[in-house]
């Protein structure tokens, strides 16, 4: 078998082994950097709730976080823009990375329903177990209508793109993108004020830990949906998308929504329903 033979049966871009099966995908150590960043910030979450040196749990959660960044970027790059890039995707592709999206989605539900189930179960006994803070005010109620209309944008945006548009396209991703960056904006002033001027933090008992684990992790999940959403930007910007090719904007719209939908589940649940009988 000559050299170039041995590349067109493999032709694969590191880190994969030569003989890894035609056909059943590149091996990438992107998912494992992910993993290995997602476990840090619960370890440093850990440490921080039991008040084992604060300093280096915030450093551990800090440099994880990073790492989780890092290894989604890359596992975005590897599955969703490398090969859409040179335009050698087919549609039995793009159908799987459809249903690898949902398949994420589902895992993500996961996530957040281990999250809820420890809400439920701690707002099920005495209630409320420690002073609250007022949480549902002017600033919350403006976050959620900033996300709901990104939501809008984005739809509209496809649609636009779906009609061959492409200056609304681009306006409705570029809207969408700034809506975002307010929101998270509006979240992290919401954590200054309760942490800095309220005093309430992740270490204020066991609706402390709830509050902050839930509203931490979709704050995450809204950034990496940001990215997402640049990434795509970026994309159309050099003319990569059209009515008929857009499967990148599909997955990442379905990503946002999606996001869009456990943050008014959060504030119904968590913000309204802590000061039900409070």
């Amino acid at each position: 078998m000559t050299s170039e033979e041995g590349h067109d049966d493999h032709g694969h871009h590191l880190p994969a082994v030569e003989d890894w099966p035609r056909g059943f995908g590149e091996a990438s150590w992107w998912p494992f950097v992910t993993a290995v960043g997602g476990a840090g910030i619960y370890v440093g979450a850990a440490l921080y709730i039991m008040n084992i040196g604060q300093s280096a749990a915030l450093g551990v959660a800090g440099a994880s976080i990073a790492v989780f960044l890092l290894g989604i970027v890359g596992w975005l790059y590897h599955a969703f823009i490398k090969g859409f890039w040179e335009r050698d995707r087919s549609e039995h592709d793009e159908n799987k990375l459809r249903w690898g999206m949902l398949a994420f989605l589902g895992s993500e539900l996961g996530t957040f329903g281990a999250l809820f189930g420890y809400y439920f179960f701690i707002r099920a006994g005495t209630w409320p177990p420690q002073e609250l803070p007022h949480l549902v005010g002017s600033l919350v109620l403006v976050n959620t209508g900033l996300l709901v209309l990104s939501s809008l944008t984005l739809h509209w945006a496809e649609g636009a793109l779906q009609k061959g548009n492409r200056r609304n396209f681009l306006l409705g991703l570029l809207v969408t993108l700034v809506l975002g960056a307010i929101f998270i904006g509006g979240q992290v002033y919401e954590y200054y004020v309760f942490i800095i001027e309220e005093g309430f933090t992740i270490t204020s008992g066991i609706f402390g830990s709830a509050f902050f684990g839930l509203t931490g992790l979709h704050g995450l999940h809204v950034s990496l949906g940001a990215v997402l959403l640049g990434i795509v930007f970026v994309r159309a910007l050099r003319g990569q998308y059209s009515a008929d090719r857009h499967v990148s904007v599909s997955t990442a719209s379905m990503y946002w929504h999606f996001v869009d939908a456990v943050w008014i589940f959060l504030v119904v649940v968590l913000y309204v329903g802590a000061e039900i009988g409070a």
